[in-house]
């Protein structure tokens, strides 16, 4: 009986604990020598995101852009209201497409930030001399949900994160969160997608879901034993204590 209890906590130390593999991040990190980086990632504009447009010129006196500039309130200047002052930027429309001074109506759906620049500097050529455009989109966030330190909604203040960095944002996988299948839900013009991320491999540099979009939900997975420690009976300890009671009931009865 003494043998059968100790064949069993035996058993269940080695079942309970994590290998090196399953822990330690970029395990074949030696791959990565020499590799260069060919993902130029940047988030392509959807539906309802938010831009904030700044115009400016090194020519000319700043006056003479203010046309094209959107005030503190969210007004765009010389062109009237035409956008909710509680936005402090330009919302894309359902039809893809923005309500920009002067100009008017400027299709900016799946365009990145720098097509959109050079767009808007092309067209403002023809009323400003030199024109420097820049574009940020202010409501770029991720969702991190699951067995992190810090789980929450993060604002991305330059519109680029990739996966490491956004598990460093929240406080890392906790010890009892599974690195090996982060997944990533992603909604690109109304369809939903799920994609997964193994933080031990190297793989996931080369990975579409490596580099975040807007409004992506990042899950981690909880272990085996984690979840086992959620039930009534989960924890090692229960589950030791209650073996062990039942071998002590069948010893008693069956001397």
């Amino acid at each position: 009986m003494k043998k059968l209890l100790g064949l069993f906590i035996l058993t269940l130390f080695f079942t309970s604990c994590a290998t090196k593999d399953q822990v330690v991040y970029f395990n074949d990190v030696q791959k990565l020598e020499g590799q260069a980086n060919l993902l130029e990632y940047e988030p392509k504009i959807e539906k309802n995101d938010v831009l904030r447009i700044n115009v400016s010129s090194s020519s000319i006196n700043e006056e003479i852009v203010a046309p094209f500039q959107m005030n503190q309130q969210g007004q765009q200047g010389g062109a009237g209201g035409g956008q909710n002052s509680s936005l402090t930027g330009y919302l894309v429309s359902p039809d893809g497409t923005i309500n920009f001074p002067v100009l008017g109506t400027v299709e900016v759906l799946n365009l990145t930030r720098t097509e959109i620049q050079k767009k808007l500097e092309k067209q403002i050529a023809d009323y400003v001399r030199d024109p420097v455009v820049d574009v940020r989109i202010t409501n770029f966030s991720v969702t991190v949900l699951g067995e992190v330190r810090s789980p929450g909604r993060f604002q991305i203040s330059d519109g680029r994160v990739t996966m490491p960095e956004l598990l460093a944002m929240s406080g890392d996988v906790s010890y009892t969160g599974k690195r090996q299948n982060i997944r990533v839900i992603r909604e690109v013009n109304g369809v939903k997608s799920v994609g997964f991320i193994d933080m031990t491999e190297t793989d996931l540099f080369n990975s579409p879901y490596f580099y975040l979009k807007q409004n992506d939900i990042v899950y981690v997975e909880p272990t085996y034993a984690r979840m086992k420690s959620a039930g009534f009976f989960g924890s090692p300890g229960a589950i030791l204590g209650l073996i062990s009671s039942s071998l002590g009931l069948i010893f008693i009865f069956t001397r």
